[in-house]
């Protein structure tokens, strides 16, 4: 069984990243993570974990719904 949370998987992919992919994250930052990382609520590793979980999250329902409509497509 997986004793790791979602957020502790994402904290740790977010260690790996390169500088490049960490600063490329921060350029696409908006909305309550950057007001949090402003405020001091939440620490820079952090707001790029919450951002890439984000944004890997949104990938997967953009490929979802493109298979959705290439199956359309065919039929």
């Amino acid at each position: 069984m997986n004793t790791k949370s979602r957020h502790e998987e994402y904290l740790e992919k977010a260690k790996l990243l390169s500088r490049n992919k960490v600063e490329h994250l921060f350029s696409r930052m908006r909305g309550k993570y950057a007001r949090k990382l402003d405020d001091d609520k939440i620490s820079p590793l952090e707001a790029v974990a919450r951002q890439l979980e984000y944004e890997e999250e949104r990938l997967g329902e953009w490929r979802a719904r493109i298979s959705e409509l290439r199956m359309k497509s065919k039929s």
